[in-house]
């Protein structure tokens, strides 16, 4: 059986007027590639904001590596937000450099390495790269750690359809599934569904559906795009 990386249990959150979280039991296996998916609204991005220790939570517990979540272990999360959180006044050689300032665990080599195949040039200024551009460089700034847990919040979010699986099998090609877990929320699931090993559903605040996505596929003898359509009927 896989170990887990991550569990949470009768984890609450509440913002003003919506329950964003309503008590959710949750395991995700280690060394695999498990991705959210739900509308909309359903809790995804909070969530992962609780589990990287951005924002705090009502109720629960948060283990990370059988260990309860907190500021020592937040070096082991690389998270990509699915805002722009980038200083639109600097350079992307800049914003790398403050990276490496930043994160002990960040390759300055690697990122170097992916602006060419990003399609990116280390003089551009942040203010002036497209959303497409930009989603890219948050990719870079993520693979180019070698945390142990990447967390990344709709990263294909303004990338172009044709540029999606490209940047998708760079992504797990960058992947160290030996010593690296991926957590990932997505709509676009056409593109990632084969990359998935693990996939869970949720829809206002609650988990509908979990579990590995061959036993998924195999048990329900549908796709997980075909699966997202009857869950969230």
């Amino acid at each position: 059986m896989n170990e887990n990386i991550i569990e949470v249990s009768n984890l609450k959150k509440k913002f003003p007027g919506v329950q964003a979280l309503k008590g959710i039991d949750l395991k995700i296996p280690k060394a695999m590639i498990t991705g959210i998916v739900g509308p909309n609204g359903s809790g995804k991005s909070t969530l992962l904001k609780i589990i990287s220790g951005l924002i705090v939570k009502d109720e629960g517990q948060v283990n990370i590596n059988r260990k309860i979540r907190g500021r020592h272990l937040m070096e082991d999360i690389a998270f990509l937000p699915e805002i722009n959180h980038l200083y639109r006044w600097m350079t992307v050689s800049e914003i790398i450099k403050f990276h490496e300032e930043q994160f002990a665990d960040f390759s300055t080599k690697k990122a170097e390495e992916l602006l060419g195949f990003m399609n990116l040039k280390a003089e551009q200024k942040i203010n002036n790269l497209s959303k497409g551009m930009v989603a890219r460089l948050k990719l870079i700034l993520v693979l180019s750690r070698s945390a142990e847990i990447l967390i990344l919040d709709e990263p294909l979010a303004g990338i172009d359809p044709a540029s999606r699986e490209r940047i998708l099998e760079t992504l797990i090609g960058e992947f160290d599934s030996a010593n690296q877990s991926i957590i990932l929320a997505t709509h676009e699931i056409i593109e990632a569904e084969r990359f998935l090993d693990h996939v869970i559903f949720m829809e206002a605040g609650e988990i509908m559906l979990e579990g590995n996505a061959d036993d998924l596929r195999a048990a329900r003898g549908k796709s997980i795009r075909e699966l997202i359509g009857e869950v969230f009927e």
